[in-house]
């Protein structure tokens, strides 16, 4: 079954750190460019970070760069975001995305991510 599966989100408090992971199967990951992208209430989905397929390339929404880094492994096909110095506007629920070429997109159910004192 081909399924992306993120976790790793919760409630923490402004200046605070969480580590977001997703965990990929059913498909070969090592040929997946892969991303995180959030959705928060009222609004838009908008992508947060990207990573490439052998993962020596990476792009941040201009919101997080400095605060947030993606990674992954491929040989766990798991992918991760650290996320640092987070702030109340960070609040939202993140998805983990994977793109081969050629193929549909497969997104993640999501994580909660709720940054507040």
């Amino acid at each position: 079954q081909v399924q992306l599966v993120e976790s790793g989100g919760g409630l923490v408090q402004p200046g605070g750190s969480l580590r977001l992971s997703c965990a990929a199967s059913g498909f070969p990951f090592s040929s997946a460019a892969m991303s995180w992208s959030r959705q928060a209430p009222g609004k838009e989905r908008e992508l947060v970070a990207f990573i490439s397929i052998g993962g020596r390339s990476t792009n941040y929404a201009d919101s997080v760069k400095g605060r947030f880094t993606i990674s992954r492994d491929n040989a766990k096909n798991t992918l991760y975001l650290q996320m640092n110095s987070l702030k109340p506007e960070d609040t939202a629920v993140y998805y983990c995305k994977a793109v081969r070429p050629g193929r549909s997109a497969i997104w993640g159910q999501g994580t909660q991510v709720t940054v507040s004192s």
